[in-house]
């Protein structure tokens, strides 16, 4: 059988980069990222896998700070909507969480959905509608994973209405504003993440989320669950 393995020193570059992988929000540097940089990480998400091969995505880069304002400005109106969704000392730590970098970070990257791409049919796409949405989620992946091992943070700015945030890019009617990110080199990327430092939610344990052949039946596979627990 044919070893298509990568090396250990790959493996181990991937897996690092998948374990670092942040989602950074007040760390973010004024240094500008390079264009070169900026290509590979494009390039990186245009790679993504897409059902039917349709290729989604479309990437919209903004530098001009009147943009990042407007945003800017949804996000605030949208947050303080999300903080009326707590109340006592959990609406009061809501609320000392910084949750975005709209303004701090060099570049803002908006990952959209066209969801006519590839036509009335797509292969694969017959049963299950979303999986534009969901292809282009696997190329906001590959452009963050890439950006961790570029030593670049990425910021997932999710409080802030959609149809207002498409209004505000102009964006075509059938075009989905799926991720609207924020990039640039950081301070420090955190040994853990942001939310569990500040104890908002932890890790769940992988061992606690695994069923065996339907949702009743555990996992009796011994191996792996001494696999798991020694990593």
């Amino acid at each position: 059988m044919n070893d298509h393995r990568f090396t250990d020193e790959q493996r181990a570059g991937l897996y690092r980069a998948i374990h670092e992988r942040r989602d950074v929000r007040s760390q973010f540097l004024p240094d500008p990222i390079a264009p070169e940089v900026l290509a590979r990480l494009l390039e990186a998400a245009h790679h993504a896998p897409s059902v039917g091969f349709m290729q989604p995505w479309d990437f919209i880069l903004i530098d001009h700070l009147d943009v990042k304002r407007a945003v800017k400005s949804l996000y605030e109106e949208a947050n303080a909507q999300a903080a009326g969704n707590y109340s006592g000392d959990r609406a009061a730590q809501y609320r000392r969480l910084k949750l975005e970098g709209i303004v701090e970070s060099p570049i803002n990257l908006c990952i959209t959905c066209d969801r006519q791409r590839g036509g009335l049919h797509v292969l694969g796409r017959n049963t299950m509608l979303d999986t534009d949405l969901f292809s282009t989620c696997l190329a906001v992946q590959n452009l963050w994973l890439a950006a961790r091992a570029e030593g670049i943070g990425v910021g997932w700015v999710s409080i802030v209405d959609p149809a207002r945030l498409a209004e505000t890019l102009r964006l075509p009617a059938q075009v989905y504003p799926l991720a609207y990110l924020c990039l640039g080199y950081v301070s420090e990327f955190l040994p853990k993440p942001e939310l569990e430092i500040a104890g908002w939610r932890s890790r769940l344990p992988l061992e606690q989320l695994l069923h065996a052949n339907t949702w009743e039946d555990a996992v009796e596979n011994d191996a792996l669950i001494t696999a798991l627990r020694s990593l």
